[in-house]
């Protein structure tokens, strides 16, 4: 057994048992280092606090004095914390989030300092904005952006640091980070939803998106890592052979949680409840060592900057105890990979959840608005919503056997259906009083009966109603969620305009009722978008065969997804809604490109050094030690030698043909990375890095992992997955 090897795994067998301590209440330390409602009541002044609660609700913009208040005050409550520095936090497109910590220390002369912190350093900061992805946005030599307070998402407390979350825009103006998008999509379903409501209730005057995400990862002990090169600068494993036993008898799914995985956990759920991220859930989840956590819902801003905080923690918190999370959507061939389910809904500021069924037909038929529509809205962009999923990583997820495929489509349960179908055989045109009577007490009326015992869920559905929310499934487990959410909110934005105007165009010119009028867009909507509508295995062949007869998108790579993200229709939708202007979508294609073919050459790089330095030279090493058993044999038995050596030299031949075709594919793999570097146009490099360099790493991994399985486990240099998977 390599050096390497051999010690990081005996230091990972030698860690002390975890002791897992009791805890207090979660509800007594809940959001204790956020500068929140409650702390801000007891802080500000009545006009600082309304100011703030205003801008939160309304978006209204604070006054520089009041600004000057709160600073003041978040100040002083932060350094009853023991703070000393505070930051700016904001997410920019590198898919991280990004800090730069600045003291409260001032000097104010004759030796003298103070803590200070004024309303100008709370609403805006100027970080070097250089290095960060933007897109052709920028010249290298121009360094400013700004930061500026977004105060629907509170300031909290995280080590001896104030981080206060922020928005993050060019000196010219343009969004260089993923909340700012977000925030506009969010008005503007906002304002969609609000008008579209108003058919139903005159009350409602404001709707908020929620998101509730579920996080999956594996615990990895840090030790096993520190010797895969590949784990450590790609976050997966690029080559290692399955183990004999994996997750096929299930027994690790909703398990006993491993002891040590557990104070994992529970310290982790400690930072979690003390920043304010609402986690409730935890469980075992289908691979070994792969786990899973969810929170409460959330407003979808909220969510984000908590699911985003939430895997930094992760990170710091598995230091402590030795471990290293992977977040990575396929980290170990032959077991499930991990996604970020986004499920998400909305919610009327009276208190409806406008996914939810009700008590009366009414309520119901504002149900199937919203439901009707935001299915139209899937149907008429599922080609976008596949790109606000695509990445180098999800390509290794999706349509791999426990994961969505790379087809959009929506599961809406048999008796939906039904309900469906029977509102697209209403006649078009004012509906007849008897028609009326049948939809409201047969159709519409028994909603809630039949949510109560729905169709079993459909877990290989991308995008799935389950019961008063849409989860789209097929987010990544790296993903930050704002840029689905981004294009959710948008699209649906979108369609419920066009509700609006198609409902208010029947009653204006045929003088139909309000009643009559939904039911007639409803209905037609209802024929325009049965193609999506699937509720079969979305793994089969038969539905890649039958989703093209459909005429829906297959983009099976991530060159091949994005391309939608720069349609003209894609950039007339975000136009129309003021939520990206043509120059920062482009800017964006160009990022998410350059960060593909940027992954796929940092792989291949990685691939070709463990394959020549690591697996080959250990090859020769068993080789010369056969060679040798060969000789030794010759010298007793003669020229009878290979009746006793016949064995041997069979895989000495074996090792000879896999060295060959290991060394020869790394060349080809090579040449042609070199050819796709020399690339100018970001677009064709990505497309050259996934049709003519990717392909080489299943050859050359094949081979590699058939040595594994021939060479003396003594030998081996590299982790294997059952060390890996299987230490607790």
């Amino acid at each position: 057994m390599s050096t390497l090897r051999f010690y990081a795994i005996k230091e990972s067998l030698n860690r002390a048992p975890i002791k897992i301590e009791t805890t207090v209440k979660r509800s007594e330390i809940f959001a204790q280092n956020v500068f929140n409602a409650t702390a801000m009541l007891q802080s500000l002044t009545k006009d600082a606090y309304a100011s703030v609660v205003n801008a939160i609700e309304n978006g209204s913009k604070i006054d520089r004095s009041i600004a000057d208040q709160i600073a003041s005050a978040m100040k002083d409550w932060a350094l009853s914390k023991g703070v000393t520095h505070y930051t700016h936090w904001f997410q920019p497109l590198t898919g991280a989030t990004a800090e730069k910590h600045d003291a409260f220390f001032e000097t104010i002369g004759d030796g003298q300092a103070i803590e200070a912190f004024g309303g100008d350093q709370l609403v805006q900061q100027e970080p070097d904005a250089s290095s960060f992805p933007n897109g052709g946005l920028r010249n290298t030599f121009e360094a400013r952006g700004y930061t500026a307070w977004d105060p629907t998402s509170p300031a909290f407390v995280y080590g001896t640091t104030l981080c206060i979350p922020t928005v993050f825009v060019a000196y010219t103006g343009e969004a260089l980070d993923n909340k700012t998008p977000l925030l506009r999509a969010l008005q503007a379903v906002d304002a969609a939803a609000v008008a579209v409501a108003k058919y139903f209730d005159k009350n409602v005057k404001k709707v908020n998106a929620s998101l509730g995400w579920e996080q999956e990862y594996f615990l990895i002990d840090k030790a096993l890592v520190a010797s895969r090169p590949d784990i450590m600068l790609t976050g997966r494993t690029l080559l290692g052979h399955p183990p004999s036993k994996g997750q096929q008898l299930d027994d690790h799914y909703f398990g006993s949680i491993p002891n040590r995985a557990m104070a994992y956990m529970r310290d982790l759920e400690t930072e979690c409840m003390l920043l304010g991220i609402p986690v409730k859930t935890r469980h075992n989840e289908v691979a070994p060592n792969q786990f899973e956590l969810a929170p409460i819902y959330e407003e979808t801003n909220l969510a984000v900057d908590h699911n985003s905080l939430l895997m930094d923690v992760m990170d710091k918190v598995a230091e402590r105890h030795h471990f290293k999370v992977l977040f990575h959507e396929k980290p170990f061939a032959g077991v499930n990979g991990s996604g970020k389910h986004n499920n998400w809904s909305l919610s009327t500021d009276t208190g409806i959840n406008l996914l939810g069924p009700g008590k009366t037909p009414m309520s119901n038929l504002q149900f199937l608005t919203f439901f009707v529509s935001t299915i139209k809205a899937v149907h008429d962009n599922e080609e976008l919503l596949r790109a606000s999923i695509a990445s180098a990583s999800n390509d290794h997820r999706l349509g791999a056997n426990e994961a969505p495929p790379a087809v959009i489509s929506v599961f809406i349960g048999e008796q939906l259906s039904k309900v469906l179908n029977e509102l697209e055989s209403v006649t078009k045109g004012k509906l007849s009083p008897k028609e009326k009577t049948d939809l409201k007490l047969n159709v519409v009326g028994k909603i809630p009966e039949i949510l109560l015992d729905n169709t079993d869920r459909n877990r290989t559905s991308p995008f799935a109603f389950t019961g008063n929310k849409f989860e789209f499934r097929a987010v990544g487990s790296t993903a930050n969620c704002a840029n689905p959410m981004t294009v959710l909110n948008s699209i649906v934005a979108k369609q419920l305009i066009e509700f609006k105007a198609d409902v208010d165009a029947l009653i204006d010119s045929k003088e139909m009722k309000k009643d009559d009028a939904i039911f007639n867009v409803i209905r037609e909507y209802i024929k325009q978008f049965k193609a999506i509508l699937f509720e079969g295995n979305g793994y089969g062949e038969a539905w890649q065969k039958e989703a093209k007869k459909r005429g829906l998108s297959n983009a099976k790579t991530t060159p091949e997804a994005l391309k939608a993200n720069v349609s003209e229709k894609t950039i007339a939708l975000f136009e129309s809604l003021d939520v990206m202007t043509k120059v920062e979508i482009k800017a964006r294609y160009e990022i998410q490109v350059e960060a593909y073919a940027m992954h796929v050459q940092i792989e291949s790089r990685t691939l070709g050094d463990i394959a020549r330095n690591h697996v080959i030279p250990t090859a020769v090493k068993y080789q010369n030690i056969l060679i040798e058993n060969v000789k030794g044999i010759k010298a007793i038995y003669g020229k009878e030698f290979k009746k006793f050596a016949q064995e041997q030299l069979e895989l000495i031949e074996d090792i000879s043909k896999r060295i060959g075709a290991i060394n020869s594919n790394v060349t080809k793999m090579i040449n042609e990375r070199k050819k796709a570097n020399v690339i100018n146009n970001s677009e064709q490099k990505a497309a050259y890095y996934c049709d003519k360099v990717k392909p080489f790493f299943e050859e050359i991994r094949y081979h590699c992992d058939k040595l594994e399985l021939m060479i003396d486990d003594e030998l081996w240099p590299l982790t294997k997955y059952r060390e890996l998977l299987f230490t607790r």
